[in-house]
């Protein structure tokens, strides 16, 4: 009865997943769920939010393109207008070119931020809209003058935001981002651990093309609404894959919840941040990587605990009970047995402790 105490048993999961939390937190990796460390050990298949994520999400104004009788500097400034109340990393840019520029404007009445098409409001007792093509063509704005170099920013994978004025298309504005320096090696090692990257994004096919490419990315989806991202996560999980989703806007939060394992930015929203099983505090998407492995050796020290816990007790437990005595003469004291158990948990826990020698480098 004295070494059948089931201790090392009940210690085996949780020592490894307390030591291996410490271990991400000590790494700047935030732990949420204790099974997230189970469940990451498991996913072969991650799903990448484009901007901020694999981009930097800091967006410059390169190319602005005026239409009809308006300057550069009033397109500018007429775009800002319209995006001063956004907090999209599209309009916080062009805020910000028009801020370096100096320039100023009146605030707009009557704002609305449609998700996934654009802005629509009043400046100057007149309706302005700032979106993308979409946005534009449901409204029965002509774009068709800005066709031609709509197509060259597109091809070299830039954001386009069109501006309609008083329900006629003053011009675009061409914005490019910046992809994170690791971004193709962070994919790179998930290829090599067998584990599928996916990217989705709510820009058009050639810009999605373009940054896909430069990360070696095979599989991604364009034109994803902000709603749909979450279905995407689903149809994966629905083929029978374990999905890793990974965000840092309001509109991956669903997306996030909807996962295996949520992954979030730590520079992401706090809505962002609170629907995922992990945060990246230094934002860096190698910590992805990190993690994963950090999970695996986790799950791979919960086996060993398992292993040693049954191993004592399959030993222990026949000869406490007298099975060898018949034969050999030899039985398990009460006090000895009470040692046997107690080297079992010490066992399990020393076991645990040894993930601290794990490399993150």
């Amino acid at each position: 009865m004295v070494i059948a105490c089931l201790c090392a048993l009940g210690l085996a999961t949780p020592t490894a997943i307390m030591v291996g939390s410490g271990i991400g937190l000590n790494n700047s990796i935030l732990i949420k769920k204790a099974s997230a460390l189970e469940q990451i050990a498991r996913i072969d298949t991650i799903v990448f939010d484009k901007t901020g994520t694999i981009t930097e999400g800091r967006f410059g104004v390169t190319s602005i393109f005026p239409s009809g009788k308006i300057n550069d500097n009033e397109l500018l400034t007429l775009t800002a207008a319209g995006c001063a109340f956004s907090n999209h990393p599209l309009s916080l840019s062009v805020v910000d070119e028009a801020r370096a520029r100096n320039f100023t404007w009146d605030t707009v009445q009557d704002f609305e931020e449609r998700a996934g098409s654009g802005i629509l409001c009043k400046y100057r007792d007149k309706a302005l809209m700032i979106g993308n093509e979409s946005l534009m063509t449901s409204n029965n704005i002509n774009i068709e003058d800005l066709r031609n170099k709509a197509g060259e920013l597109e091809y070299r994978g830039e954001s386009i935001l069109y501006v309609s004025y008083d329900n006629v298309c003053k011009g675009m504005l061409g914005l490019a981002d910046t992809i994170k320096q690791n971004a193709k090696d962070v994919v790179a090692s998930l290829q090599k651990m067998n584990i599928r990257a996916v990217m989705i994004t709510g820009d058009n096919e050639p810009a999605a093309n373009a940054v896909s490419s430069a990360v070696n990315i095979k599989e991604y989806h364009s034109k994803v609404l902000p709603g749909e991202k979450r279905d995407i996560v689903k149809n994966y999980q629905e083929r029978g894959m374990k999905v890793g989703m990974v965000g840092d806007g309001i509109n991956d939060a669903p997306a996030l919840a909807q996962a295996d394992v949520g992954i979030a930015i730590g520079a992401g929203t706090d809505v962002a941040k609170e629907a995922g099983d992990i945060i990246l505090m230094k934002n860096d998407i190698m910590d992805i990587v990190r993690a994963i492995r950090l999970g695996k050796k986790t799950l791979a020290k919960i086996r060993q605990n398992l292993f040693w816990a049954f191993f004592y007790n399959s030993i222990g437990i026949p000869v406490a009970a007298g099975a060898l005595y018949p034969f050999f003469g030899i039985s398990l004291k009460p006090e000895y047995a009470g040692l046997a158990m107690a080297l079992s948990s010490v066992s399990v826990v020393t076991n645990s402790l040894l993930l601290k020698r794990m490399s993150f480098r």
